[in-house]
């Protein structure tokens, strides 16, 4: 048995032990497991299964979807026992909440497995030089995409310098969002240069999937914390690549059943985490979690009565939410369920059983249509002006949706606004709004003249609200955390 440290499990587990013991299942750590083109592999699987239900579960649970409740599109049950999913919708989270777990852990052990590879690839004795970098370059997006997670819903946190333990890491202070997003460039950067056109397999990135990630990341740093509004042009710069050539990376709006695109396997897919069919790596976001207690549901989360009303009708909205609900042979309407709320249809199964605990279904973390409204609203943000690009950009999702063009000769800022209600409708759910609604430093206003039946909010909104604590345990075992 190999010995290894699992950097997000030392800050917690260290007082008790200065090495943790661990059958690697894919977590090789130093260069000693990475001195052929398999170790590679073997390490990179270990980095996507700590995103995964296998180890750490990461975003294959409701937590992300739970630390979103701040945003207007999702809520949770007013009892029962979602007393953890509450404090995120009425902003009191504890340190202890354990919703925040998998994606911290997640997050963190991932980061440690990349940046093993990433140390450590030269040791390699086998591959071609175009297979190594195209590994090393998934390692790279990796860590990139945990440390921008990571500090989006934290704001300050620990970066980690290295794939080995050092007594030094109990004593990490915390980076500051400006130093995180410069290292989540480097790496986006990185990869960019590595990671090929074509996919090498579903659950991975293409060279497309890198751009579509860089051009996510200087959209949020215009907005706050860093507020660098020369970001805007860099992010519809990159999204534009990623629309210029969308048939080299086989990307597009898909265009039949829309429930279809979150059953995953379509050409919308940017990039998603496809769980690999076993029981143990299902995701447990669908089905009863998004039903309601009438149809033996668990109420997880659904969204707020005024999002729903406000939502624009069509298409779109019949297949994003189910507002009719058949118990004991009778049809109910949504007023009618105990929550007296609609709920997401988009996450229901998209085939076989509808109440089931988990399910095979991916999680699809970027997709096309995100990508065109990002290049929209940048493009409008950086100019001051909408171009006929950013228009035809906007309006393809809009018409998909059901919707007529949006109107002709909009102001710059009005053209933005439009765009960023057009990501709350299409993204709806998919914990895209709350990290919208914090960079534009618009959560106050998404929470003033709550629905009677929403959960009120728990005291003033401030910024600091605007950030989860640091998980306790951590926090406890280093207090630079």
């Amino acid at each position: 048995m190999k010995k290894i440290y699992s950097l997000a499990l030392i800050i917690i587990l260290a007082s008790c032990s200065k090495s943790l013991e661990e059958n690697p299942r894919g977590l090789i750590a130093g260069n000693a497991g990475l001195s052929s083109q398999a170790g590679l592999e073997a390490a990179l699987t270990g980095a996507y299964g700590s995103l995964m239900v296998p180890w750490e579960s990461g975003f294959t649970t409701v937590s992300q979807i739970a630390m979103c409740m701040g945003a207007d599109d999702l809520t949770t049950h007013p009892g029962s026992n979602k007393e953890e999913f509450r404090e995120f919708d009425r902003f009191n989270v504890s340190s202890l909440n354990s919703r925040m777990t998998p994606i911290w852990r997640g997050c963190y052990k991932t980061i440690q497995s990349t940046t093993n590879i990433i140390n450590n690839y030269g040791e390699a004795k086998d591959g071609t030089e175009a297979t190594v970098h195209a590994i090393v370059g998934e390692a790279y997006f990796l860590r990139a995409l945990c440390y921008y997670w990571l500090t989006r819903y934290w704001g300050e946190v620990p970066v980690i310098p290295s794939e080995k333990y050092t007594p030094d890491l109990l004593t990490l202070k915390k980076s500051t969002p400006a130093v995180v997003y410069k290292l989540v460039e480097e790496d986006l950067l990185k990869a960019e240069d590595w990671v090929p056109n074509n996919k090498r397999d579903p659950g991975r990135p293409n060279k497309g999937s890198v751009k579509a990630l860089l051009a996510e990341v200087y959209l949020t740093e215009g907005g706050w914390p860093l507020k660098d509004v020369s970001k805007y042009a860099l992010a519809a710069a990159k999204a534009k690549e990623v629309i210029d050539n969308k048939a080299t990376y086989k990307f597009d709006l898909y265009q039949d059943d829309y429930l279809k695109i979150f059953a995953g396997g379509t050409v919308e897919d940017v990039f998603t985490l496809f769980t690999r069919g076993q029981w143990s790596t299902y995701n447990s976001f669908y089905g009863l979690s998004t039903m309601p207690e009438n149809e033996g549901g668990w109420s997880d989360f659904f969204p707020e009565i005024n999002f729903f009303n406000n939502f624009p009708a069509g298409r779109r909205k019949d297949a994003t939410f189910s507002t009719e609900f058949v118990v004991k042979g009778q049809t109910i309407t949504w007023q009618n369920v105990t929550t007296k709320h609609p709920y997401y249809k988009k996450f229901t199964i998209q085939s076989g059983q509808k109440d089931t605990y988990m399910s095979n279904n991916p999680v699809i973390m970027l997709r096309y249509a995100q990508v065109l409204l990002t290049y929209a609203e940048a493009q409008a943000r950086a100019t001051g002006t909408p171009s006929t690009e950013a228009y035809a950009a906007v309006d393809a999702v809009r018409l998909r949706a059901g919707l007529t063009k949006l109107p002709a000769n909009l102001s710059g800022a009005d053209f933005a606004d439009a765009v960023v209600n057009e990501r709350a409708w299409e993204l709806a759910g998919e914990w895209s709004r709350w990290f919208d609604l914090v960079r534009l430093e618009k959560v106050e206003a998404a929470n003033a003249n709550k629905n009677p039946d929403d959960l009120p909010v728990n005291g003033p909104i401030t910024k600091q609200k605007y950030w989860m604590p640091i998980p306790g345990a951590d926090a406890v075992m280093n207090p630079n955390l």
